[in-house]
């Protein structure tokens, strides 16, 4: 007997309306997701995605009362709303936001000039509980932000992320840095020369140890914590 497909929930927060309505007519075309809900603030996206049991959230950074960013970190800090990915969407990709994003527990960022298909993938992608990065904002942005943050908040990040790593294994730390890379399970295995699965254990127990909900949660900690490194340009 085949097994029925999962369907996505996904739920709208955006403070125009008139985008929303187009997002909602685009999920709701695909067979595999539904819109369950809409907010035009951060604090009833929070509220939605605790009574409609969302998965997904395509949160706007910038809304009035309370922003994406904010909404974010409150969804980020409910356990239970452990499983609920954030995409948030910014109309300029490289702005100061991003990593912010990141750091309140989104998945990733999408670009409101994304087209559809990359929307659809970006709200798959975060579903599986991928790190989602647009094309635009790849990792070596992400780690240009992070290496500008305050001085004494990169140090208190590092020693903080520094002492869980050390709960990782060898192994593990291997597999984190590669995760940091932007490479899939598939490609960490055929660097490393294991299966699939046994990369996915590792993420998992990485993830379990550092206390990431995703793996976009692990290359922040593995930059911020000094595993890795930004690169000069």
């Amino acid at each position: 007997m085949e097994e029925t497909p999962t369907t996505i929930r996904v739920l709208l927060a955006d403070d125009q309306a008139l985008l929303r309505s187009a997002f909602k007519v685009l999920v709701d075309s695909e067979p595999d997701m539904e819109v369950v809900g809409e907010a035009s603030d951060g604090a009833q996206a929070y509220a939605l995605a605790r009574e409609r049991g969302a998965d997904v959230v395509l949160m706007d950074i910038r809304m009035p009362g309370t922003d994406g960013l904010a909404a974010t970190r409150m969804i980020s800090a409910d356990p239970e709303l452990a499983g609920v990915r954030v995409v948030m969407l910014t109309t300029f990709e490289v702005d100061e936001y991003v990593v912010q994003s990141l750091r309140a527990g989104a998945s990733g960022f999408l670009g409101k000039g994304a087209e559809p298909e990359e929307l659809l993938n970006a709200i798959r992608v975060a579903a599986a509980g991928e790190a989602l990065l647009s094309p635009a904002a790849t990792k070596g942005l992400i780690a240009t932000f992070l290496a500008q943050g305050g001085r004494d908040d990169r140090a208190a990040a590092t020693g903080a992320h520094a002492q869980r790593l050390a709960a990782l294994t060898v192994r593990e730390r291997e597999v984190l840095v590669h995760v940091a890379a932007g490479l899939s399970n598939d490609g960490i295995a055929g660097r490393l020369e294991v299966s699939p699965l046994t990369v996915k254990t590792h993420v998992n127990r990485a993830m379990a140890k550092l206390g990431a909900r995703d793996r976009a949660q692990l290359v922040v900690i593995a930059y911020e914590s000094g595993l890795v490194r930004p690169r000069a340009e």
